[in-house]
């Protein structure tokens, strides 16, 4: 039988209370005493319920990962578990549990985050984008849950969140096509409501305009981030008036759409049309020829939200609102090089 609380109150000769406080670091105790109770728990080898002291101490040790899943999510969201792993390394390093939690829709997550707080299931949560909505935010904010939103939030708040500048994106990608001596870029993009590919788009428009290069509304498309979709915004800009140098594509799978479209015209990626797309996906490098893409380390993003929740369950009231990562440019064979050009 395993040596229990109370076995160890009667070997110190103390109350059960003694020792529940001197395993919780309760200051109230005398010195002796605590080293006593501390002797008596070596010798007899006695592990305390991490979880009734937890308890106890009005804390869980847990952090939860909440995000919105659907079959085949892997595919779809790969950075999700990018973004989780950096994220569990940090709380494993702070000697935290670290829990996933995939729900069908926003409204469940908002019901299980409510479940969460109220049963002190976890001293924080992390919030993918995927699951963010505007109750889910306001029931955090209103409980003062400590909590990071991993994705900026489409509406204003004032909860804790943390993203990619992806406007600054947008603008790496354009950047480096005009030093390859493209002028007349195309953006292929997914819905117009998609607040990723709109902050992208932007900072693509802005980066032409101050490069004094043409932004018609021809050059600009919006689908579905599927690569039968890519395929038909390219074949759309391969037929009308403005005929692209360059193209940008929001993700790995419109630009495989896309990739298609330019084969079947005969052209040649890069010379006749270089390609650039968004995150360093396996896609990414499968695709003929492998893309040059604009980088995000997504892990680190993981870590950074974790690192944040460490000090906002430490300080509750400190309140973060921040774009982090900075875009890192990966240089393949669908686009000219620099050296070419200048050649």
């Amino acid at each position: 039988m395993s040596t229990t609380i109370k076995d160890v109150a009667k070997e110190a000769g103390v109350s059960i209370a003694t020792v529940s406080k001197v395993i919780n670091g309760k200051p109230s105790i005398s010195e002796p005493t605590r080293l006593r109770v501390l002797e008596v728990i070596k010798q007899l080898n006695y592990h305390p319920n991490a979880q009734a002291c937890n308890f106890a101490r009005e804390r869980s040790d847990n952090i939860i990962f909440l995000a919105v899943t659907e079959p085949l999510t892997a595919f779809h969201n790969p950075h999700m578990f990018e973004i989780m792993s950096g994220a569990q390394k940090v709380v494993y390093e702070k000697k935290y549990n670290f829990s996933f939690l995939g729900v069908k829709d926003k409204d469940t997550a908002c019901h299980e985050a409510a479940d969460i707080i109220g049963r002190r299931a976890a001293d924080g949560i992390l919030i993918h984008g995927s699951s963010t909505s505007r109750p889910l935010v306001d029931l955090l904010v209103k409980k003062g849950f400590p909590h990071v939103i991993i994705g900026r939030p489409p509406f204003s708040t004032a909860a804790c969140w943390i993203d990619i500048n992806n406007h600054v994106s947008g603008h790496l990608a354009t950047e480096y096509l005009t030093k390859c001596g493209y002028t007349h870029i195309a953006f292929i993009g997914g819905p117009q409501t998609d607040e990723i590919s709109r902050h992208r788009l932007r900072g693509f428009v802005s980066s032409m305009r101050i490069f004094g290069l043409d932004v018609p509304d021809s050059s600009i498309k919006y689908g579905t981030y599927s690569k039968q979709s890519g395929f038909e915004m390219m074949e759309e800009l391969l037929r009308g008036s403005f005929l692209p140098d360059a193209v940008i594509c929001e993700d790995n799978k419109i630009a495989m759409g896309a990739a298609s479209a330019i084969r079947k015209r005969g052209m040649n990626i890069p010379n006749d049309i270089g390609m650039i797309t968004f995150d360093d996906y396996p896609l990414s490098q499968l695709i003929d020829p492998p893309l040059t893409v604009v980088d995000i380390n997504v892990n680190k993003l993981g870590q950074q939200a974790a690192e944040i929740l460490m000090k906002k369950i430490r300080n509750p009231s400190l309140n973060m609102q921040s774009f982090t990562t900075v875009p890192e440019l990966i240089i393949r064979s669908s686009t000219r090089n620099i050296s070419d050009d200048i050649l």
